[in-house]
């Protein structure tokens, strides 16, 4: 490499810059990308990389012998590259020598064109040993300059294109070269072959790279003119500054294609981060929903039951203002069978409409809250193949996470059957209104103790015993103790009402908040891993741009080094 104070200022830029990315990528938890950036890096003390690649039948082991006007390389019909060739200077033509990688040899040829440049041939692109594409694909990154070639007979084919892509996506300077031109036995057909060619490389790589038709067998046959073209080209490119100017500019396309595709991670993650935080705002909107749709129908079954209690209380009314009169005294002086006839007559089945319309309530509020859950969980499926991205640290967390609110939902319906649920939340409100009433929870069901708690009015029908027994003034003490007797129905009525009332409202707030927490619970893990996770994307895009900001001054200030070397 030419070393001026400007090569150097500039290689120790690069330096830091690649030390800046793999750091950037350990952070991000990709050390494959980490370990990339570190071997171009290593890169930089290396020879120049001249790397030939393209079809196995292209013709690449021919060429590159042509090339150097010397049998280095075995030739053949069938695929006889199985690995990486390092071809370099040397004072004798060696023996291939194994290297640390078992997939690289190296041999050296005492050729003057290798001074300075390792040239690289690779299997072919389109072997059927799948290994050897990987061979090929795997030591793109490293090229400093690629001659591409394919076949006169087969000139730019799919498998070709794809390749040529990731020629693109490294950023790789690329000659394209075409073999066996001796087949194109007019101007005419070597005309329309370079065209195509030409053509394809634009559409892939966005620009027109250099295409040189050439002849292997005729170079080795006593010359060929494309081969004449094509070693003033490369005498050109190889000379000491355009090596230095391509040595510094292969890292950076390196670089380039690393923060690319970190970019790209972190805005799939970013999508995924704004579905996950949409997906707990659902879930917070069907709570609410949730919540609504049941204060509305525990509107309608509390104005049930409180038609229920309206109808006794009519009842009660019409019996009290007709049992409290002179005509019935001998009922009023018996005083089981006034208990009995108000039983009959005025409570009638109310005991067991209020119990009905509690396990009404019941069942629907329980029913209601299972297919809440059912919902939830549903939704969660639905999320939990939605939305991937690639495979970091963050899919797999985000993925366990959603996981466990599922997991969450799913145990509450494995747990909360409908029966173990109803008879729970039955039973909690029946203690309460027990407690509410007065009574002991010695059995007693709501209907029962209902009836007991109304039953108390019938003191007030009892009591006229003593003031009839007075003669005449009986007959002035009736219609008060009868109007007491309504005082006293509406005052316990009233009184019940509000206690049913406010029983059934705690114990439906207090089972929603069981719901909500659970709810809570499940979802607060993933909330806190979100919101990090925002955090830290924020962090690593603003660094990401830092970096490329970087990367693009000094690709600026590389792709000037040649005109300012020149002149130094």
């Amino acid at each position: 490499m030419l070393v001026t104070a400007r090569v150097q200022a500039l290689l120790a830029q690069e330096r830091t810059l690649l030390a800046d990315v793999q750091a950037f990528l350990d952070v991000a938890g990709l050390q494959d990308a980490a370990e990339q950036a570190r071997q171009s890096a290593r890169n930089l003390d290396e020879a120049f990389l001249l790397v030939v690649v393209g079809e196995f039948n292209a013709g690449k082991s021919s060429f590159i012998n042509a090339l150097l006007e010397r049998a280095v390389l075995p030739e053949g019909v069938t695929p006889t590259t199985d690995r990486i060739y390092v071809l370099l200077h040397g004072e004798t033509l060696g023996e291939t020598e194994a290297t640390s990688d078992p997939f690289v040899s190296r041999i050296r040829a005492p050729l003057s064109v290798l001074e300075g440049v390792a040239l690289v041939d690779t299997p072919g692109t389109n072997a059927i040993l799948r290994q050897h594409q990987a061979l090929t694909e795997g030591f793109l990154p490293r090229a400093d300059l690629v001659l591409f070639l394919t076949s006169a007979d087969r000139p730019f084919t799919e498998s070709e294109r794809q390749f040529l892509e990731l020629v693109k996506r490294w950023g790789r300077a690329v000659l394209m070269v075409v073999n066996k031109a001796d087949l194109l036995e007019t101007p005419q057909a070597r005309e329309e072959v370079r065209t195509f060619v030409e053509s394809g490389a634009r559409v892939t790589l966005g620009l027109t790279p250099p295409v040189f038709l050439v002849s292997a067998r005729g170079e080795q046959r006593g010359g060929d003119a494309g081969f004449a073209q094509l070693r003033s080209a490369l005498q050109s490119r190889l000379s000491e500054t355009e090596r230095t100017r391509l040595k510094l500019a292969s890292p950076l396309g390196v670089v380039a294609e690393l923060l690319g595709s970190e970019q790209q991670r972190s805005q799939d993650a970013r999508r995924a981060l704004q579905a996950d935080f949409a997906a707990l705002a659902r879930l917070e909107e069907q709570r609410q929903h949730h919540h609504q749709a049941m204060q509305a129908e525990l509107d309608a079954q509390l104005g049930r039951l409180g038609r229920l209690l309206s109808e006794f209380e009519v009842r009660a009314d019409k019996f009290i203002d007709s049992a409290l009169r002179i005509g019935n005294l001998r009922q009023l002086i018996n005083g089981r069978e006034l208990e009995a006839a108000f039983r009959r007559d005025a409570v009638a089945d109310l005991p067991q409409a209020i119990e009905k319309q509690f396990g009404d309530m019941v069942d629907r509020f329980v029913e209601s809250n299972l297919h809440f859950w059912e919902d939830v969980q549903a939704d969660l499926i639905r999320r939990q193949s939605e939305g991937e991205v690639v495979r970091t640290r963050f899919s797999y967390d985000r993925a366990a996470l959603i996981e466990g609110i599922s997991g969450s939902a799913q145990r509450h319906l494995a747990e909360g059957t409908q029966q173990a649920l109803s008879r729970q939340l039955s039973q909690d409100a029946e203690d309460a209104l027990k407690g509410v009433i007065g009574f002991g929870a010695g059995g007693v069901a709501i209907g029962t103790a209902t009836a007991l708690a109304l039953g108390g009015v019938l003191a007030d029908f009892t009591g006229v015993l003593a003031a009839l027994a007075v003669g005449s003034l009986g007959l002035f003490v009736l219609p008060q103790k009868r109007l007491s007797a309504l005082r006293q129905l509406r005052v316990r009525l009233s009184a019940l009402r509000e206690s049913l009332e406010s029983i059934v409202r705690r114990e439906y707030q207090r089972e929603q908040e069981r719901a909500d927490a659970r709810l809570g619970d499940a979802t607060a893990p993933l909330t806190r891993f979100l919101r990090q996770e925002q955090a830290r994307l924020e962090r690593s895009e603003e660094r990401g741009g830092e970096l490329r900001a970087r990367l693009e001054e000094l690709r600026r200030d590389v792709a000037q080094l040649g005109g300012k070397e020149a002149g130094s």
